[in-house]
Parts: structure tokens; sequence; C-alpha cells
């Protein structure tokens, strides 16, 4: 186990939210040829606004495992929860992962028994690892005061198809034991794209983005007059902004998928909404501008806040 001492978690400002970045892991360079094969290198590098913070000079992605954690009226809230520790995994790159993820959560305020409610926004592998954590021989709720919400959609989605087992693995690691606990809910999320979605708590909104997965959502903050939209895996990485038709190798519907970024993408260009991406590299948040008949990223830079 790593015993660095974390540095300060990057946060921005959401009105009255203050939401902070906790880091997992920098994935790794093969990620993204693998998450995202029609991204090639001459079509990364004939992106130029991508480097450096988004991928390097070779065309190779930067993608990383993180979560968001923040308070809304008295409410603490973790979007994912990622990979986890120690848990079997069918990705090299995620196998028996070892990282400090819980102490920089800790660091940056949210211990494990404060946080109230973890939204997952859909049910990955690298979305739900953090759920549990081992116990002797045992799976047990890392969050045991939390109520964990997922979308009736997903699960039911997943509850219907024949899992290979590597996927039935990580429910039963990681999401089982979460619902035999006691501490899962299903929310129905309406329908209607961005001018759908169902509220959960003041300031706290789920909208419909499938096509990744069924039931997979992203969330809408909003405090004092502004927002900000955490993306799920609508957009996995900013060259989908230049290229919305380009799809993972992981989307259960790639058609349904390209269409929801379109959307997404439309609904927040021109806007001072704050787009927080899932997986995106540092600085992580910006926002959507129209460019060359698609959209890119304008880099917004976290305030570093003092580790508590």
């Amino acid at each position: 186990m790593h015993t660095t001492t974390p540095t300060p978690a990057p946060a921005w400002a959401v009105g009255d939210l203050t939401v902070h970045r906790v880091d997992e892991v920098a994935l790794p360079p093969q990620t993204g040829p693998w998450l995202l094969p029609e991204a090639t290198a001459e079509l990364v590098t004939g992106t130029p606004w991508l480097h450096p913070d988004f991928a390097d000079e070779q065309g190779v992605l930067r993608l990383a495992s993180h979560s968001f954690a923040f308070e809304a009226d008295g409410m603490r809230v973790l979007i994912d929860t990622g990979i986890g520790n120690g848990k079997r995994r069918a990705n090299p790159a995620w196998h028996n992962l070892d990282s400090d993820y819980a102490s920089r959560l800790r660091a940056t305020g949210f211990a494990p028994e404060s946080v109230d409610l973890v939204v997952l926004t859909h049910l990955h592998a690298d979305h739900v690892g953090w759920n549990t954590r081992a116990e002797g021989d045992d799976w047990v709720p890392t969050f045991p005061n939390a109520r964990y919400v997922t979308t009736r959609t997903e699960w039911d989605y997943w509850a219907g198809v024949e899992m290979e087992e590597a996927r039935r693995q990580m429910f039963r690691d990681s999401v089982h034991p979460v619902r035999e606990a006691g501490l899962f809910d299903l929310v129905d999320v309406a329908d209607g794209g961005v001018d759908g979605g169902t509220d959960i708590a003041p300031g706290i909104r789920l909208l419909p983005t499938p096509g990744h997965t069924p039931g997979q959502v992203a969330v809408r903050l909003s405090s004092r007059g502004e927002s900000a939209l955490i993306t799920g895996d609508s957009i996995h990485h900013p060259v989908q902004m230049s290229h919305p038709a380009l799809c993972s190798c992981v989307d259960i519907a790639p058609d349904v998928a390209a269409r929801t970024r379109h959307e997404l993408l439309g609904s927040l260009a021109g806007t001072p909404t704050l787009l927080l991406g899932s997986h995106f590299a540092a600085p992580t948040a910006g926002h959507v501008r129209r460019e060359a008949g698609a959209y890119r990223l304008i880099p917004a830079a976290p305030a570093l806040t003092p580790v508590r």
C-alpha cells in the first residue's frame, strides 16, 4: 500500500458547493487504443488543443480514474468509486490494484463513515470498485452509513443479461455486498435527455445518458445559479468532443452513445456550466465551446484546497 502523504485535492467552486476530485490512479498508456480504438495517433495529433493536457506529442491519450466528492445541503456525496483495491479483474491494469485512494479520500475530508450518498453513474468495474473493502475473506461496504444509488434501468439491464464471469465477479465483490447490506437504492430517472432527469437531493439531478450502458446517468449539480455536469462515461476523453461520433469499445449501443454525446455537448456549448470528466486527466474540468463543427474543452484550473 502507498504511504505517501496525499497532496491537496483539486477542487472547483459551483455556487456554494466545493467539488473535489479524489484521485485513484492514472490509467496506463495502452488504455487509449483499447478503449477508443478509432482515436488513432493521427486523429489525436490532428486535434492540437488536446496537447499537452489530454494527450502527449505522439497522440497517446491520457486517462485517469477518480471520484468527485462534495457536500450539498449538509449531505456528503461521492460520485462513483473507481476500481478499488485487491479486486480480481480481467483488465491487468485494474487487477489487484493497491492505491492510496482511501487515504486521499480521508485527506480531502471525506472519511468513509461520513459519506451519506454514493451515486453510481453506471455499474462498470471502474466505477464501483471502492463500494466495498476487504474484511478478512469478505467484502463489506466501504461507506457503511451511505445510501448507494443507481438507476433502475441500469440494474434491470444487468439482472436480465447473461454476464461473462469477469463481470459476475465484479458484481459479487462490489455490488451484491452493498445490496445485501440493505444500502442499495434504485432510482427511476425520467426520460428526456438533457431536458429530462430526476432530482435525488437539493441541487443534485441525474440526467439520462444512455448508450455506454442503458441506464447510465450524468450528474448535474446546481447551486446559487451556477451549475456543473459530471459526465460518467458519456464522454470518456476530450477527443470525443472534437469527434462526438467516436465511440468506446465497451459501449453497449454505440449509435445511442453518439447521439447522447451530441445532445449533451450541444446543450453545454457556450454556457457557463462546468464540465467535469469522470476519466479526464488534469485539469479535468472546463467549459464546452463550439469549434469547427464540433466542440472543444476550455480548461478551468482548479483552486487547490488545503488538506484537512
